[in-house]
């Protein structure tokens, strides 16, 4: 399903029943994303079946995403779509329109679906942030991570700030953010970025092999274990504990048949 194809920025959803795939398809641009971009990312997630366990993002071509398309800072802006000058002028400030766009990168976060970013090349700002909503990300040995908004006079706004912090911790990632230099793949491994980096001819391999073990589980289990690890870092030991107990009583509940 193409849910976006403008000024040769595509974003295409497809699923099987259990794993759904979106796909950034501009590779000539390397998938230099726009505002449209992120509002079909958003509505992907509306339409996604109820069925999906897994959500592989992934882009075609030699790079993930090169971040936002440079002309959204011109005066001109993309076609139909307002400039950054423009939303800055707003009454708001633009935060209504940044608020929507998050959207695009916050439902990858959901307790009930898996998300599996593979990565390839450069994954530059937003393309960076969009790595890090998804919750496990395989990646090519060419890849290369940046975070450069701060070299063009603002900040990371696509949710990315959150998880780069919890992944390698405050001083890493404002070092990162900072310097907008690359994070290549040896760093990414080792410092947590990524959780697996392969050959780039074997990408697709790696990530189908990485969904295929995540649906190995039982569903329920997988979406409990999620929840509690994704919200324990704002939970004391024994809020913890408590999680856990609640969380394994629904399972053994409905192990027993003896759920509502």
């Amino acid at each position: 399903m193409t849910l976006l194809d403008r000024d040769g920025v595509r974003l295409t959803l497809d699923d099987d029943g259990s794993v759904a795939t979106v796909t950034l398809a501009n590779p000539a641009k390397r998938n230099a994303q726009t505002f449209a971009l992120w509002r079909a990312l958003a509505e992907s997630g509306r339409l996604l079946p109820g069925t999906v366990r897994v959500v592989v993002v992934r882009a075609e071509g030699q790079s993930f995403s090169a971040g936002l398309d440079r002309r959204a800072f011109t005066p001109e802006g993309i076609d139909g779509e307002p400039s950054v000058m423009e939303l800055a002028a707003r009454e708001d400030g633009g935060e209504s329109a940044i608020a929507e766009f998050q959207e695009g990168f916050t439902w990858l976060r959901r307790n009930d679906i898996v998300t599996v970013a593979a990565v390839q090349g450069h994954a530059i700002g937003a393309g960076f942030q969009l790595a890090l909503a998804c919750d496990l990300r395989v990646c090519a040995d060419d890849v290369r991570f940046a975070m450069r908004e701060t070299a063009l006079g603002i900040v990371p706004d696509l949710t990315g700030t959150h998880p780069l912090v919890a992944l390698v911790g405050y001083a890493r990632a404002l070092e990162i953010c900072v310097t907008g230099r690359f994070v290549q793949a040896e760093e990414a491994e080792r410092t947590g970025l990524a959780n697996l980096v392969v050959p780039a001819a074997e990408l697709d391999a790696a990530a189908r092999d990485l969904t295929a073990a995540v649906l190995a589980a039982p569903r329920d289990a997988v979406i409990e274990t999620k929840a509690l690890l994704k919200d324990a870092a704002g939970r004391t030991l024994d809020e913890q504990r408590a999680a856990e107990r609640a969380a394994q009583s629904r399972r053994l509940r409905d192990l027993a048949g003896l759920s509502d």
